[in-house]
């Protein structure tokens, strides 16, 4: 394994993963399609997919969704087109467990190891190294690369083969949109009702109510602090979209996925695609009446 590391998608948590490698001492050879972000967080920039496939042995990738993580490994001078025995290729973007498999099984006929690494924490979590990481695929491939994935991740967990890491974490996000969304809704409903809402959330988080978006997100929210830099309304629809698709495969009745589809979307449709998800509540407040949790008289 060489010195080198290549980092396709330098984005929201992306960039925050090179910098922390590159803070460590690592070089990096990163990419993306926005000029300028691989200077921004101190890694050597490429000019293209092909040049960081071609010139690294660990290739690290965060990228929005499947289809593009497919164009990136399958397009003509992408990540396959220089695969390579030895090689190992961890996707650490949230994607199709269906996807992932078959680009797993397309670059093991290279003799390419390919990692799915679902990332769990946010930008606060990435920022300190202490990610958590489920991953899916070869043992002896994490292995080789855990050492790199040490840099910015707390706890790694193997889950199986290839395609369990992004199941894992599709499972994951899909709870988190959950709390998010029925969180949010509780709290505009609270301020409707004139409840303190730092009082509310002392009640939710010493009762069974308690949840993620209780605990981290919403004693800051109620201030004004959305906690910008995380994952965006339209990416939060698109994992939830995932955790259905993912059960209607399994089989699995979804009784609770109206809830989060029909945040997010109300979300997506007012204008809030583009802003991080803990929106939401703003979203719920719009059309219930103008709330604001932060708002000195609760208005927008």
């Amino acid at each position: 394994m060489t010195d080198t590391i290549g980092f396709i998608g330098l984005g929201n948590m992306g960039g925050r993963m090179a910098r922390r490698l590159v803070e460590s001492g690592r070089e990096v050879l990163g990419f993306d399609v926005r000029p300028g972000l691989a200077a921004s967080v101190g890694a050597r920039a490429a000019d293209s997919v092909g040049e960081v496939a071609g010139q690294c042995d660990v290739l690290l990738l965060s990228l929005p969704d499947s289809r593009i993580i497919e164009q990136v490994v399958g397009g003509e001078d992408g990540v396959l087109a220089h695969a390579r025995a030895g090689q190992v290729v961890v996707d650490l973007s949230t994607a199709s467990p269906a996807s992932t498999r078959l680009l797993g099984t397309r670059l093991a006929a290279k003799e390419t190891g390919y990692l799915d690494a679902g990332i769990s924490g946010g930008a606060a979590a990435a920022d300190k190294g202490a990610l958590t990481l489920m991953v899916g695929g070869d043992p002896d491939a994490l292995e080789r690369v855990r050492p790199v994935l040490d840099v910015f991740s707390a706890r790694i967990f193997h889950c199986g083969v290839s395609g369990t890491g992004h199941t894992a974490k599709v499972l994951n996000n899909f709870l988190n949109a959950v709390a998010l969304a029925s969180t949010a809704e509780v709290m505009v409903a609270g301020k409707k009702a004139g409840l303190d809402l730092a009082v509310l959330l002392d009640i939710l988080n010493a009762s069974s109510g308690v949840n993620f978006a209780t605990l981290n997100r919403f004693p800051k929210i109620i201030n004004g602090d959305y906690l910008e830099g995380g994952l965006s309304n339209a990416l939060m629809m698109k994992d939830v979209t995932l955790y259905t698709d993912l059960a209607a495969a399994l089989g699995v009745a979804t009784l609770n996925a109206s809830g989060p589809l029909a945040s997010f979307g109300l979300a997506n449709g007012l204008g809030y695609a583009d802003r991080i998800s803990n929106t939401v509540v703003d979203a719920i407040g719009d059309v219930s009446g103008g709330v604001r949790l932060h708002s000195e008289g609760g208005q927008a």
